[in-house]
């Protein structure tokens, strides 16, 4: 099977990365494939046998056309800069255009060491491979920007970690790898030149109005910040702790990638931390505007010599862009909260009841995810969904008589302003003992959980009687969640 790859990054960005070759896995077996991302990319694979596919999407075959290699890039990895890290474990096949015109990267991860793996074995274990198709196939059913899953694949070898683990690789689709710490490694090792060289080329691939600006590379970090705004208040708006927020993790793309120690809350909690090697909770659930800031920080700086080559004045405008982030966060971020109360036009009041529920969420700790869901169903004048998630069940009685207060401002019909709440609250996420059931299960050679738990995520909204296990927390008692990066 040949795939219609038209490799712009491997054409023109030499010097950007190094060529690289996969490890063929000695017995790959396809476990999922993604037939709708399939087809959304215009790959023609359904009359393509799980064979073939396997050893396609695995690295034991190269299809046609593809240029495989590896990116170098640099990072911020809590809050200390490593000047060299790169694709340790993960191969671009190369890009491919879709029917629709985008352009998207087609990439191998897990599947064998690199130039950049620096004496790691460039494996993927299975679990880390499934709880990445999961998560990102969740968020994408949920509007949320975000790499994709087409394939995992069982590579028939073992990955020695804490102890050996059933080996896989993942395909993953981007609408690039281009990430901060891209920048990073450019700025740090080669100069002006080179950044305008990668800043232009984003440009083209991924902002072609931006291309006529004043000055383009300063119009680059204006766009990445506003990306970054709405992918952290979307994150935020669904409970989610992406737990290891490092430079090299933030593609200026504005999607969600790398799902190492990543997870949703049931309880809610501001400071809520999932990541096993997040000892000082850098990338707590409540952090996470802030460290979004200050990724746009390091972006500006590794930006600074392009930006300054056009117009020295503009390293001042550039200054305050990332000054004014957290202005311009708390703008989108009431916004997506308003959507998710029901509210309507923007009110001087709001700003009070958002922040107002979230002191009332920390007091009470309710089922994040549920409380949204609870409150579309007191709407319908049923209040037993939402005493059952709180201590008592007049807890957050003064703020919920200001939240009805505030709906009353618009003549909208109740019954229609629940029924816009659930189509943007999720009913369904990837909860974490459900995934946690699902990989082992999987590691044990049982796909059958997982399978169940990937149809139901990617119908996030709408009830499904035979689903409502799904929809519940886990167990109180259980002990706290630790997820981990599966390098």
């Amino acid at each position: 099977m040949d795939i219609a790859f038209d490799n712009s990054f491997h054409r023109e960005m030499e010097g950007f990365y190094a060529p690289a070759e996969a490890a063929p896995p000695s017995a790959p077996k396809l476990l999922v494939f993604n037939q709708t991302l399939a087809g959304t990319l215009g790959l023609a694979t359904a009359d393509v046998d799980d064979d073939t596919l396997a050893r396609l999407f695995s690295g034991q075959a190269l299809p046609g056309g593809a240029n495989p290699l590896a990116f170098a890039y640099a990072g911020h990895q809590f809050g200390h800069f490593s000047s060299q890290l790169g694709d340790g474990r993960a191969l671009l096949l190369g890009e491919i255009v879709a029917p629709d015109g985008k352009r998207f990267d087609v990439q191998l991860k897990g599947s064998g060491p690199t130039p950049f793996s620096r004496n790691g074995d460039g494996k993927a274990a299975i679990g880390p491979v499934l709880r990445e198709f999961l998560v990102s196939e969740a968020m994408a059913a949920m509007q949320v920007p975000t790499t994709r899953a087409l394939a995992a694949v069982a590579t028939g070898d073992r990955v020695q970690r804490e102890r050996a683990h059933p080996g896989a690789v993942l395909t993953r689709i981007a609408s690039s790898h281009i990430r901060v710490g891209t920048f990073q490694f450019f700025a740090a090792h080669l100069g002006a030149e080179h950044v305008v060289q990668l800043s232009d080329y984003t440009i083209r691939r991924h902002f072609p109005d931006l291309a006529s600006a004043a000055n383009p590379h300063l119009a680059l970090l204006a766009a990445v910040i506003e990306r970054q705004c709405v992918l952290v208040a979307k994150w935020m708006g669904l409970g989610f702790v992406h737990g290891v927020m490092n430079t090299d993790n933030v593609a200026v793309s504005g999607e969600t990638i790398d799902y190492g120690p990543c997870a949703f809350m049931d309880r809610f909690a501001v400071n809520s931390v999932y990541s096993s090697i997040d000892a000082n909770g850098r990338y707590a659930y409540g952090n996470q505007p802030a460290i979004m800031n200050w990724n746009m920080a390091r972006f500006a700086e590794a930006l600074l010599p392009a930006i300054h080559a056009v117009n020295p004045d503009d390293v001042e405008v550039a200054k305050k862009l990332v000054a004014d982030v957290v202005e311009q966060f708390r703008t989108i971020w009431l916004a997506t909260m308003r959507q998710k109360l029901g509210l309507g036009a923007p009110h001087s009041s709001d700003a009070g009841l958002i922040d107002g529920l979230f002191d009332a969420l920390e007091q009470n700790g309710p089922d994040f995810t549920l409380f949204f869901r609870a409150l579309a169903t007191l709407l319908r004048g049923d209040a037993t969904a939402i005493e059952a998630l709180l201590p008592a069940p007049d807890a957050m009685a003064p703020w919920i008589a200001q939240w009805w207060a505030q709906l009353e401002r618009e003549p909208i019909n109740p019954v229609e302003r629940a029924a816009a709440m659930d189509a943007v609250n999720p009913l369904y996420i990837p909860r974490n003992h459900k995934v946690e059931e699902a990989l082992a299960a999987a590691e044990q050679g049982d796909l059958a959980p997982f399978l169940t738990l990937l149809d139901v995520v990617r119908t996030p909204y709408a009830e499904r009687a035979d689903r409502a296990d799904y929809a519940q927390p886990g167990p109180r008692e259980t002990a706290p969640y630790v997820t981990f990066c599966g390098t």
